[in-house]
């Protein structure tokens, strides 16, 4: 069991998200029993925290009216990075997750009602990946541009700078930031096309605030991340790996943006065929690449990476099955 000490930090942690919290509630989630609760109460008032006690029926505890948690003393640099970082760990660490959203409430308790605005507008969704391809760092300032207009709810004009150079004028309705494979997308309604989009948002520069609100509309999919991963048209580029090449798989484009490793372009043929786009260290490792979708290939760009197919059959058809295995279709 853990110290004295200790579960009271713990238990200030948890009262400092703010909001009634039973006793049952509280003790379980400390792995006491309601005696040692009260005790650990007793001794957060000793130190002179307000702890109140809340009778009735939804009673329990709560931090007392004005009463803080220790001040935190943040520039608002700071106070992004602590938004930005603990929103982004569980995706390179399990396990972290409710941890950190409620590490994320404690902080933003103890922050200045200025720099919780500058926090907020940091929220972000993240997708764990695990094919990590290189993308360049974003700059914050777009991040707390559009950021802002999603917590606010506000529509945002920006100008979009398509993969092919050219540069349009958007009118959205900013649903949700969502970070995947380093990469950082707004999930938005344009209003000039009226459809959901997935935007790069590195290549979005936003113009000044509208203030005009809108109301919230029903994503076409479970969340904006689900959103993203089937969207094929996200304004990616392929990543500057020294192998670079494409090919037309036998597989629907929504599906294969959903698998494709970060870096990756997806574009749509037809109904159950796309051309994508990747790179990697080698000719070899980028076939082997492509080989993972398990789809009819054609049209195979460029003839080097044609050499490195034909490379990796002939070692398949060298390669011997173990004495008792018998090979399959």
């Amino acid at each position: 069991m853990a110290s004295t000490s200790a579960r009271a930090l713990t238990l200030l942690s948890v009262l400092g998200v703010g909001g009634v919290l039973g006793s049952a509630e509280l003790a379980t989630r400390l792995d006491v029993s309601e005696r040692t609760l009260r005790r650990d109460v007793e001794t957060l008032r000793g130190l002179g925290y307000r702890i109140e006690t809340v009778k009735g029926a939804g009673g329990g505890y709560r931090l007392g009216s004005g009463t803080r948690l220790p001040a935190l003393l943040f520039d608002e640099d700071q106070a992004v990075a602590i938004a930005v970082s603990l929103q982004t760990a569980p995706t390179v660490l399990s396990g972290l997750a409710e941890a950190s959203a409620r590490a994320l409430q404690v902080v933003r308790q103890g922050m200045p009602q200025r720099l919780r605005i500058e926090a907020d507008a940091f929220t972000v969704t993240s997708i764990p990946n695990y094919w990590e391809f290189p993308a360049k760092p974003i700059d914050a300032a777009v991040v707390r541009d559009v950021g802002a207009a999603v917590h606010r709810r506000h529509v945002l004009r920006a100008e979009y700078s398509a993969p092919d150079g050219s540069s349009v004028r958007l009118r959205v309705e900013p649903h949700e930031i969502v970070v995947w494979a380093a990469r950082w997308y707004l999930i938005a309604f344009d209003l000039d096309t009226d459809s959901w989009r997935a935007l790069r948002l590195d290549r979005l520069v936003a113009k000044a605030p509208t203030n005009v609100p809108f109301a919230e509309r029903m994503l076409p999919a479970p969340s904006a991340a689900a959103l993203l991963r089937t969207t094929w048209d996200r304004g990616d580029t392929v990543a500057p790996w020294p192998c670079r090449g494409s090919v037309v798989l036998d597989a629907p484009a929504a599906t294969v943006a959903e698998f494709a490793p970060g870096g990756a372009v997806v574009e749509y043929v037809s109904e159950g065929r796309c051309r994508l786009g990747m790179g990697a260290w080698s000719w070899t490792g980028l076939a082997g690449l492509f080989i993972t979708f398990a789809a009819g290939m054609s049209e195979v760009e460029p003839a080097e990476l044609r050499e490195a197919f034909a490379r990796v059959r002939l070692r398949l058809d060298h390669t011997s099955p173990q004495p008792g295995e018998m090979s399959s279709g």
